[in-house]
């Protein structure tokens, strides 16, 4: 008899529970791979714990890249160090940096990296990173993408500053075209 009575009390206390279960959020969402990403321009510590690393690049960030001064406008090219720091191991062989242009608002793909990792159990990457013209344009907003997986884990915002390539305003005819 007490049986017939606990029967409907133990079934919706079973719903309750699966119910539960079905709507909390997964285990791989609760421990989601992020990326903290830092560029810097100054020349990175040799030897240094990766905290240590990390604590550099934090305090070094370069919000905005200054071109290389070298050489000819039109060849002139933006260079900085790049550190990946990930909340735990990739998992996975390789990933990406997007670089996008946000200047006039919507992003458009200017270019893409590909980081393969060597070592699994790696959380921390280092990347030499140089943008160059003609792909990328002096004085815009950036903003690069780290992915995993076609997941996007990380994202910078920074500027590119350089020499706008001068025009003459000259224009000149030939007999051909009068």
């Amino acid at each position: 008899m007490m049986g017939k009575k606990l029967a409907p009390l133990v079934f919706a206390i079973a719903v309750a529970l699966f119910g539960t279960a079905l709507y909390s959020p997964p285990i791989a969402e609760a421990a989601r791979l992020k990326a903290k990403v830092f560029l810097t321009q100054a020349r990175l510590p040799k030897k240094v714990s990766e905290k240590g690393l990390i604590a550099f690049a934090r305090r070094n960030r370069a919000k905005l890249l200054r071109e290389d001064k070298k050489g000819e406008v039109k060849k002139r090219k933006w260079k900085a160090e790049m550190v990946i720091s990930f909340n735990r191991s990739v998992g996975d062989l390789e990933f990406q940096v997007l670089f996008y242009d946000i200047h006039d608002g919507a992003r458009r793909f200017v270019e893409d990296m590909v980081t393969f990792v060597s070592d699994r159990s790696q959380k921390t990457f280092v990347q030499k990173v140089t943008l160059r013209r003609p792909e990328f344009k002096p004085n815009r907003n950036m903003e690069l993408v780290v992915t995993v997986k076609r997941q996007e884990v990380g994202r910078l915002k920074f500027g590119v500053l350089g020499e706008e390539i001068r025009r003459s305003g000259e224009v000149s005819f030939s007999d051909d075209e009068r």
